[in-house]
């Protein structure tokens, strides 16, 4: 079966749109409750989910996202788990899942198993934070024919000669980090997005993504005009922090989102 991004990406070029991605902490508040809120988001526009594996030293996350994932260790959130919190979302929806994870979870769980039981759960893709593809290169753990999609981060520190080598051995789509720093809500864009999306451009033909404190319909819309998809996470998990006690948790978020995924479709 085609991989779910891929496919994702190639009908929204054909249609001429961008993709909203959305990122929540697994677990946060209780994983019954992520099972919940990804169709939802789904139904709100959201084109593919950014699933965050929660974990107790998050370093390039900011303190909304550092909290959501205490939260969720907190409610009992393991790496098991929150595969099978995936395979529960199979039932029902079939939205591209990217894992948003560091390598200390996955390393305990045993590489090669996690990738297999990743994929086996419904998985589409990894974000790994703290793997760079230099390390990966030389670890005999890391070697994979997984059909996992490899998604790599482009900082806007990171040299040129060296987005080539990020961007070769990447998969599925190029995260670029538009601010330098750790995850958070921003009043504003960062004005070298558009030039560094360009930069990216010549050395592949993936879909480009841009995040990190875009919060905004109007950050969206500026965003999606010179990409490919736009990131939101710390604007969603900061509403999950303030209604998490809410029965209708799920339907206030889809709320929240639908506006910022509309503003991806009118770039």
């Amino acid at each position: 079966m085609a991989n779910r991004i891929d496919q994702t990406f190639d009908k929204l070029r054909a249609d001429k749109k961008v993709a909203m991605i959305a990122y929540i902490a697994a677990g946060d508040p209780t994983l019954e409750a992520t099972e919940a809120i990804v169709p939802a988001l789904e139904k709100a526009g959201v084109d593919l989910i950014e699933l965050g594996l929660p974990f107790s030293d998050p370093l390039a996350d900011g303190i909304v996202n550092q909290l959501a994932a205490a939260r969720a260790l907190e409610a009992g959130a393991t790496t098991p788990k929150v595969l099978e919190c995936v395979r529960n979302i199979r039932k029902t929806s079939q939205l591209p899942i990217v894992l948003y994870t560091y390598l200390n979870p996955i390393y305990r769980y045993g590489f090669s198993k996690f990738l297999t039981d990743a994929e086996e759960a419904g998985v589409d893709g990894l974000l790994i934070l703290d793997l760079p593809p230099d390390e990966a290169a030389c670890g005999e753990d890391f070697k994979t024919n997984s059909p996992l999609k490899q998604i790599r981060l482009i900082a806007p520190t990171t040299p040129q000669e060296r987005i080539a080598k990020l961007t070769t051995g990447a998969s599925g789509f190029i995260y670029y980090v538009s601010r330098e720093g750790v995850t958070g809500e921003r009043t504003d864009v960062a004005d070298s997005v558009a030039e560094r999306v360009s930069q990216i451009r010549a050395t592949t033909q993936l879909p480009i993504a841009v995040g990190f404190g875009i919060s905004s319909p109007e950050q969206v819309a500026q965003v999606a005009a010179v990409s490919d998809a736009v990131v939101v996470g710390s604007a969603i998990v900061k509403k999950i922090a303030e209604w998490g006690a809410e029965p209708d948790l799920a339907q206030r978020l889809a709320a929240f989102v639908a506006p910022l995924a509309a503003a991806t479709k009118h770039s």
